[in-house]
């Protein structure tokens, strides 16, 4: 999908973030139409020059000023006088009011007459004698784009003119990239440096160029584009829709688009190749350690080569800090895309011999530069991975011995090898009680295919459960399940394999895994468990469940009690965590858990550790969610399951948010969100965006609630194996309504009725009904909610519950059953209080304060009580620091008739400012809160 440069209300994209640069152009629009100025945009290439200089020329035309425009072009830069041919063509008919020498010289200089190149300051006055009486009767602005290809005779005669404006209703606007070799920098014009866009402006422009994006895409172009607009619209036009939607993986280094290219490719071609082959080496080793780039560089005299660079303002070199860096990340991309494959090999082959002491790194380079096997880089990885596991860095150890197979011939027979190897005598605390029977088969060096399965799938546990390192994981996997004669092996090892590969693909959440995943289990064919079956659907996409897998999956939640097995436990509670049935496994988890804390399964105990806290989290136990959640993080960091502790700190961070701890929910949020940048695994994304929009909710900023939101979900369907979007269904319904998109929600409604899991149990049944009466009106409506809670089994759900009753209490005011609006937001109230959800309570207060219910009798005289009830609701919720647009928002008004009411308010309450309104209000919002539970009439 190209990329929009229009926004969908008619904004330009390229002007977000620009209303001070824009407001510094007006002014200087003023000062020219007064009398005269001059000046110069600079700023790196693509970060809005041209735009805002079209935003000027709109501007300017507006208002009756004539303008003239030309833009610099490389073939016409040896072409004297051809940057004056374009601005003073629309002049030529005044060109006869002139002073013959004038005319006859601007003739010659404008190619309509023949005769001797006429003197330049003869050609310069001329120019400056017509733009004069040009504006004699309205004003002139003459603009350049693209000065530095500006041919050399035109750009002496604008700088002319641009030292001699005063008085003259003339004005001379440039633009240019910052550091570029342009006549017009060096003549003493006024400059204003055009900086790249800030974190917010950015992220607005990437939100409204692709809103579609993956949280993943979006940090990896926010990083490379370093605030540059152009490389913010670009960068996710260039890759695929698959990988802008997350189905397909991104590349290492995001593509440059040909714009892109071009803007760095002027800069670098003018550099002396010595200069290009050090930036390459810079670009490559991403360190910017100046001592590797020494060691690696051809010249004795390698630091004078970077001196062209750093005059052009490309890098920064701190020879203080011992320290390289490129002054935008698009250069250093740029460096490496304008290289040629060839370039790039004798580069990283360079850093390799200068990393010999860093065998990590060197070998990496290696295999960089080699075509096909090396056996060089093969040995150096080996060298590594013994290092590793030295320090016992069992991942390192294992990714390093496969890349080593990767690059010798021996191929899979290294790669088992070597993977056995990793294993024997690495530091296995807690992992060696887990699963003894696999590690102890490794170092027995077993030569069956069923050996080989064993140790890759002891590696791969390994590597998703201490790293993250899903992408390891799996290639560990599917080499080992790709063996000559693994089509063999015992069921135990296939089962144990085929697990692991499913956690893998669940984390990952990319579409090509779950191809190998589904090709690997197609292998199998009906010798699969009646387990591994169900969680290859009703787990691995339950949107997309069938009810016979539904039905199988209830037969195994009914016999897991008597089950002895504890990963056999784990399993059917995983398989059952998305539909609403991980009730039924509680008792056998928690069985699980007293195993391992006894010294038995502890791998098998933390995931039941973990699933726990979420039953215990949707029940409305939340003190024991949360306890039970950082029980699980402080064990499995203890031992090393980092994955596993990141996953509980999504319960933590769910039930911070809906209590309203802020602090809390924001740093688990943020720590799953690093955790999904820095391995690709879009599943703990989902689990940030969840914390965050859930947080947005009970804040009532539904935009940024809906951004999360659409971020796990994207209204109207279920992506598949994103089982995350089933938790935040009805939570993308309300944000979708509250912020106008009513379209949008019907739709989701609409594929949330289509799925059977919908329909099948407690939870996401009341969520599918409490869904549909929100995009519902009137008795439909009303009917709908009232289905919703007379769902059987819906008070297992307390959270959910109440907040059908606080939409359905929203309803019913809008309807004026105040009556019925009053019993059901009492209800929500008190459920939300008990919970310790303060957000939703204080939102169930403000709406039970508005059908004209308070905690008591008013005093006598309070000025409070003179205000309606929608005036006294919108007084709380600006009290409350919201703004007119999210009080409107929340109470489907305008931000307009928000302002009205508040006018209203202000002379009522005996205050003239809405800072006031927090001290006026406060003994009405401290009491309706704690006395909501037993209301009484307002006198």
């Amino acid at each position: 999908m190209p990329h929009q440069t229009r926004s969908p209300h008619g904004g330009d994209l390229a002007l977000v973030g620009r209303s001070a640069e824009l407001a510094a152009l007006s002014s200087f629009l003023r000062r020219m139409s007064a009398g005269g100025a001059a000046l110069l945009l600079t700023g790196e290439p693509g970060v809005g020059k041209s735009a805002l200089l079209e935003a000027v020329a709109r501007e300017a035309a507006a208002s009756g000023t004539t303008v003239l425009r030309a833009a610099g072009v490389e073939f016409e830069a040896g072409m004297d006088f051809a940057g004056l041919h374009q601005l003073l063509l629309p002049l030529l008919g005044d060109v006869p009011a002139l002073p013959r020498p004038h005319r006859d010289v601007l003739a010659v200089a404008l190619g309509l007459s023949t005769g001797a190149p006429p003197p330049a300051l003869l050609v310069s006055a001329a120019t400056l004698g017509l733009l004069r009486h040009t504006a004699t009767g309205r004003p002139v602005l003459v603009q350049v784009d693209d000065l530095p290809w500006l041919d050399t005779a035109s750009a002496a005669a604008l700088g002319f003119v641009a030292r001699r404006l005063e008085g003259s209703r003339i004005g001379v606007l440039g633009a240019a990239p910052t550091g570029s070799r342009c006549l017009l920098l060096h003549a003493g014009l006024p400059e204003m440096d055009v900086p790249p866009l800030d974190d917010p402006s950015a992220a607005e422009l990437l939100d409204r160029g692709f809103p579609t994006s993956t949280g993943l895409l979006r940090q990896r172009v926010m990083a490379a584009a370093a605030g540059n607009p152009r490389a913010l619209l670009e960068l996710p036009a260039v890759v695929t829709a698959e990988q802008r939607a997350g189905s397909v993986a991104l590349p290492r280094r995001l593509p440059l688009s040909t714009a892109l290219r071009r803007d760095q490719a002027e800069r670098l071609g003018r550099l002396p190749a010595t200069t290009r082959e050090l930036l390459l080496l810079v670009a490559l080793d991403v360190t910017g350690d100046l001592g590797t780039l020494r060691a690696a560089a051809a010249d004795d005299d390698w630091l004078d080569g970077l001196g062209p660079a750093e005059r052009d303002r490309l890098v920064l070199v701190d020879v203080a800090r011992n320290h390289v860096s490129f002054r935008h990340p698009l250069i250093g991309a740029a460096v490496v895309e304008l290289a040629t494959s060839s370039e790039r090999r004798r580069a990283h082959r360079a850093l390799a011999t200068a990393l010999v002491d860093h065998p990590e790194r060197c070998a990496w380079h290696l295999g960089q530069s080699a075509i096909g096997p090396d056996t060089a880089a093969a040995d150096l990885l080996e060298t590594s991975s013994h290092r590793a596991r030295a320090k016992g860095d069992a991942p390192r150890s294992v990714r390093s011995l496969l890349q080593a197979a990767h690059l010798t011939p021996a191929g899979p027979d290294r790669a088992r090898r070597l993977a056995e190897a990793a294993f024997v005598g690495a530091d296995t605390t807690g992992y060696l009680r887990t699963v003894p029977p696999l590690l102890s088969e490794a170092s027995a060096a077993d030569p069956s295919a069923g050996g080989s399965l064993r140790v890759g799938t002891a590696a791969a546990h390994h590597l998703l459960h201490a790293d993250g390192d899903v992408d390891t994981a799996s290639l560990v996997l599917l080499r080992a399940l790709h063996h000559p004669g693994s089509d063999r092996p015992d069921a135990r090892t296939l089962e144990d394999a085929l697990h692991c590969l499913l956690l893998a693909c669940h984390v990952a959440g990319r579409e090509e895994l779950w191809g190998e995943f589904q090709r690997a289990l197609d292998r199998v064919g009906a010798g699969a468990s009646d387990v591994l079956a169900v969680s290859a659907t009703v787990f691995a996409d339950p949107a997309r469940a069938t009810p016979e897998a539904l039905d199988r999956l209830d037969e195994l939640v009914s016999v897991v009690q008597g089950e002895s097995d504890p990963a056999h436990v784990v399993r059917v509670a995983t398989a059952a965590c998305w539909s609403d049935r991980l009730a039924g496994c509680r008792s056998a988890l928690q069985r699980v858990v007293a195993d391992g804390r006894a010294g038995g399964a502890v791998a098998s105990a933390l995931q039941a550790l973990v699933l726990l806290s979420h039953d215990a989290r949707r029940e409305g136990r939340w003190d024991e969610a949360a306890g039970t959640a950082q029980e699980a993080v402080a064990w499995s960091e203890r031992l090393g399951y980092r994955l596993l502790a990141v996953s509980a700190v999504h319960c933590e961070g769910l039930v911070a948010a809906a209590r309203g701890d802020e602090a809390t929910a924001a740093a688990c949020a943020d720590r799953l969100e690093t955790w999904s940048a820095s391995r690709g695994t879009r599943l703990l994304g989902q689990f940030a965006d969840h914390v965050r929009g859930l947080q947005a909710l009970g804040r009532g900023e539904f935009e940024e609630a809906y951004r999360h939101l659409a971020a796990v979900s994207a209204p109207g369907d279920f992506r598949p194996h994103a089982p995350v979007a089933l938790e935040v269904a009805m939570d993308v319904v309300e944000a979708a309504v509250r912020t106008g998109r009513r379209s949008e929600a019907e739709r989701h409604v609409a594929a949330m009725q289509r799925s059977t899991v919908f329909r099948s149990r407690p939870w996401p049944a009341v969520a599918a009904c409490a869904s549909a009466a929100l995009v519902g009106s009137g008795e439909e409506a009303t009917g709908l909610f009232e289905a919703a809670l007379a769902t059987p089994g819906a008070h297992r759900h307390p959270f959910e519950e109440a907040r059908t009753r606080l939409a359905y209490g929203e309803h019913l005011r809008r309807s004026r059953a105040t009556t019925a609006a009053r019993l059901q937001l009492t209800s929500a109230g008190e459920t939300f209080r008990r919970l310790g959800a303060r957000p939703w309570a204080a939102r169930a207060a403000t709406e039970l304060a508005a059908t004209g219910w308070t905690a008591g009798p008013a005093p006598v005289g309070d000025r409070r009580w003179t205000l309606t009830s929608q005036e006294y609701e919108i007084a709380m919720l600006a009290a409350s620091g919201l703004s007119n647009k999210q009080i409107g928002s929340r109470m489907f008004l305008s931000p307009r008739t928000v302002g009205a009411h508040l006018y209203r308010v202000f002379p009522k309450l005996g205050i003239s400012s809405r800072a006031a309104l927090r001290d006026a209000l406060s003994a009405a919002r401290d009491g309706v809160p704690a006395g909501a539970g037993v209301p009484s009439r307002a006198g």
